[in-house]
Formats: structure tokens, sequence, C-alpha cells
């Protein structure tokens, strides 16, 4: 009882939409104008699987920040981590230092945020729950595959243009859909998977 007490009193501190989550990014200090992947973990909360999964998807988004050299793999990374733990039934998620040590130059991000700021808006308006046994316990678990094998082939999408990109709105939808309940999203996000590795399947063979 006392831990699902917690459990809840952690949900309603971490953001539910897209623009939230990007609120809660933005009001990270960074006097020394680097924000360090701990900071933002701490932001957005480590518990949830949506919030981590939209993360990961917004950074690949952000042209000015997925354009920075290793970026994509590194979110690549972060997404087998989060998506494999899942897999194993993790309740919590853990991360290594090599990883919440990393930093983004906080310019760039902020640049990035204001730049998604209005289709942020538009698409959090679009989110309903609906169709929830694609986000529940067993859709959970078939959504961490899907990004399971999309980050596997995030590191040589770095290698086609716009393919990473893809990828990035895949993780975004799959993020906003848990995070939503909306089952159609995730429906969409599917597609949106089987798309990008096809395209990086014909382009690399």
């Amino acid at each position: 009882m006392e831990e699902s007490q917690q459990d809840a009193a952690v949900e309603s501190d971490e953001p539910h939409n897209l623009e939230e989550m990007m609120r809660a990014i933005e009001a990270i200090e960074t006097p020394s104008g680097r924000i360090r992947f701990d900071e933002v973990l701490d932001a957005i909360g480590r518990r949830s699987f949506g919030p981590l999964l939209l993360l990961a998807g917004m950074v690949t988004l952000m042209p000015v920040v997925s354009g920075i050299p290793g970026v994509p793999s590194l979110m690549a990374a972060f997404t087998l981590l989060v998506s494999g733990q899942l897999l194993l039934g993790r309740r919590t998620f853990w991360f290594p230092g090599w990883l919440r040590n990393r930093t983004l130059p906080s310019d760039k991000v902020h640049t990035g945020l204001k730049w998604m700021y209005k289709p942020a808006r538009w698409i959090d308006r679009l989110l309903h729950s609906r169709f929830s046994f694609m986000t529940g316990k067993q859709g959970m678990r078939v959504t961490a595959l899907a990004c399971f094998v999309l980050a596997l082939a995030m590191p040589p999408m770095e290698l086609v243009p716009l393919t990473v990109n893809i990828a990035g709105v895949a993780l975004t939808l799959f993020g906003l859909a848990i995070m939503a309940r909306d089952g159609l999203l995730s429906t969409l996000a599917f597609i949106v998977t089987g798309t990008s590795l096809f395209t990086i399947i014909y382009n690399l063979t």
C-alpha cells in the first residue's frame, strides 16, 4: 500500500504531455553552459517508461542537437537500457555513470525546445485515452521490444540522412502514447517504426 502511494506521488510530479516535458527541461539551471544528462533525468523522473522514451525521441528530433556527432548513438544506448530493463521486469531504471555524466550545450537544447513548442501544443491537444489495451502491461512489453530493435538500428542510421529523425518520431510517439494511454498513437508509432527500419535496411543493402 505504502509503495503504491509512493509510486503515485512520483507519477504526479512527472510530466504528462510534451509541453510539460519541455518546460521541465527548460527550467534546468545551467551556469556552466552545458546540461548534464543526469539533471534532465532528475527533471523528468527516472521511473516511468513513457517520459524516458519521449526524452530520447525529443533529443533525436531536435535538428540542432541530433546533428551533434554521437548524439543519436547516445540516445540509442539510452533507449536500449530503458527498453531492455523494462523487458526484464524492472520497476525502476538504472543508468551507468558514463551516460548520466554526458553533457549537451544548453544553448542548442534551448534553441531546439523553442522550435518544438508550437507543434508540441498542437500535438498535446490531439492526445486522448483510447484503445487502452495497446498501452497496458502486454502492450508496454511489445512497445519495449519494438524500441529495443529500433535502438539497435539507430547508430547506422547516422549514415543515412533523415532516417534517425524518423526513429526520433517513433520514440516520441511511443512516449506520448504511454503517457496519455493513447493506443491509437501507439499504433501509429509502430507504423513509423516499421517505416524507419525498412528505410535503413533498404539503404544499407
